[in-house]
């Protein structure tokens, strides 16, 4: 019998955690970024709260796997790579891995430092992340989780 899954609001205040928590894991790690590259659209605004807390540089990729079967132009991407040494790519969800293992996969080949992180990570996703601030399991869990730029308007 398959799960049915139900959804949960995430809020401000988790989304601010759950930063405060991915720039601890950076710390920890001794690692910093020179660039904080968003996925579009649901890393964005964490994207922004991660640049100003941290005041690094910030830009947006373009990506939306789940709803649009447009192949994503990596260009912003490989420019970013082929400037900077250090790159944190953030997305709202590492879900099921498949945006953040996308980038991996089409990545120029560069020397620079690419790491990922996002507010929440699945247990079991296929692709590993360097940071998060909250980690589920969704083949136990299965939860649909609404950020608040999602829903700001209802």
């Amino acid at each position: 019998m398959e799960k049915s899954v139900f959804k949960v609001t995430y809020s401000v205040d988790e989304m601010q955690n759950a930063i405060v928590q991915i720039i601890e894991q950076m710390k920890n790690s001794n690692w910093l970024p020179e660039l904080i590259l968003s996925i579009n659209r649901g890393g964005c605004i964490p994207g922004i709260y991660l640049s100003h807390r941290i005041q690094k540089p910030h830009k947006v990729i373009d990506i939306q796997l789940r709803d649009n079967s447009a192949t994503p132009n990596l260009s912003v991407l490989n420019n970013c790579v082929s400037v900077y040494k250090r790159v944190l790519i953030i997305d709202d969800i590492n879900d099921s891995g498949d945006t953040f293992g996308l980038i991996d996969k089409n990545l120029d080949n560069s020397d620079c430092e690419i790491h990922f992180a996002a507010l929440i990570n699945n247990k079991t996703s296929k692709t590993e992340i360097d940071y998060f601030g909250q980690l589920i399991d969704k083949s136990k869990n299965p939860v649909w989780y609404v950020f608040p730029w999602e829903k700001w308007w209802k």
